[in-house]
């Protein structure tokens, strides 16, 4: 499995796909990524979040990032072959999924919680399509333990 601060090291930019909260999107820009959001499932929907001060603003742009070196997923496990699509046509090299659950199966805006088998499965889909996997680690976390890098 990929080391997830490695993998934000490496990373310039961000696609994501739903979040458990703002504090995903918000917690990427702060930490320099470019970040991109998928707002729903119409093909428009998209926003780039920009820090702007002490706040991280969203402008809509109507259209997927070019290019995203990572997709991140807050989305059920499947939809996963959605996701594996949209990672591949931004180029992304990695997928990071969160559940929002907790080992106790209740929802946790910071949960990274899957069962072994659930988890097992998804990397194998994921590594298939020649994609890195992440599924461990609260992503917002690991962001701000880089700082601000840009």
């Amino acid at each position: 499995m990929a080391d997830p601060l490695q993998v934000l090291r490496d990373a310039r930019s961000i696609l994501v796909i739903d979040w458990p909260s703002r504090d995903v999107p918000d917690s990427l820009a702060r930490a320099g990524f470019e970040v991109t959001v998928s707002g729903g499932p119409e093909p428009d929907n998209f926003s780039r979040y920009e820090p702007a001060g002490d706040e991280v603003v969203a402008r809509r742009t109507g259209r997927p990032p070019a290019q995203a070196d990572l997709v991140y997923s807050h989305r059920p496990l499947d939809e996963l072959p959605d996701i594996i699509a949209a990672a591949r046509s931004v180029g992304a090299s990695t997928v990071w999924v969160q559940s929002g659950r907790a080992a106790d199966g209740s929802r946790d805006p910071t949960g990274c919680w899957l069962s072994d088998e659930d988890s097992d499965a998804a990397r194998r889909h994921v590594e298939a399509a020649d994609l890195g996997y992440l599924d461990r680690a609260y992503i917002a976390d690991v962001a701000r333990s880089l700082g601000e890098r840009r």
